[in-house]
């Protein structure tokens, strides 16, 4: 039996289907790279947004106390001792005190949710492209494979097509 003379354009076939498969796998990678990324960072958000509440409810309670003191203070007006108004005067700059350390509180942990609600929209960006890329990626490969079968140059040149726009996205999700 007489060996098939091998065209050498099944070279370049052979060659062109790796690198599309090991950039399929690597938008594959730092697509669920980036998933994981931006699952995480929207799971800290969450928490640091409820955490922000908290310190709201507790800054609201504190805030509700101290208007009902200084109303109580109000009223009484001139009924209560020195000492009296004293006590009242401590505690209403107390929760005052503790109102303020709320707010601070709040801007501290909204500045932290806000972060990682960047980095979430960051990695969603990033991981559209490696999908992208992956899906091109994918016909390519398939249009190689069935070339190289039917040794058909054609269809592998028309596959080159959808690598190359594969390749794109997937150099895009790097940048």
């Amino acid at each position: 039996m007489a060996e098939e003379k091998k065209e050498p354009w099944l070279n370049w076939l052979a060659l062109t289907t790796v690198i599309l498969a090991v950039c399929a796998t690597l938008s594959t990678f730092k697509g669920g790279g980036y998933s994981t990324r931006s699952v995480l960072s929207q799971t800290q958000a969450s928490d640091q947004w409820a955490f922000y509440q908290s310190k709201s409810i507790k800054g609201y309670l504190y805030d509700i106390q101290k208007d009902k003191l200084e109303l109580e203070a109000k009223v009484a007006g001139d009924s209560l001792s020195p000492a009296a108004k004293a006590e009242y005067k401590k505690v209403i700059d107390e929760y005052a005190g503790k109102i303020e350390k709320y707010e601070k509180e709040k801007a501290e942990i909204m500045a932290e949710a806000k972060k990682f609600e960047e980095i979430k929209t960051d990695a969603q960006y990033h991981g559209k492209f490696f999908g992208v890329a992956v899906i091109y990626l994918q016909i390519a490969i398939l249009l190689s494979s069935i070339a190289a079968l039917m040794k058909r140059k054609p269809l592998w040149l028309l596959g080159l097509l959808p690598g190359a726009v594969g390749v794109v996205y997937f150099v895009a999700g790097l940048l």
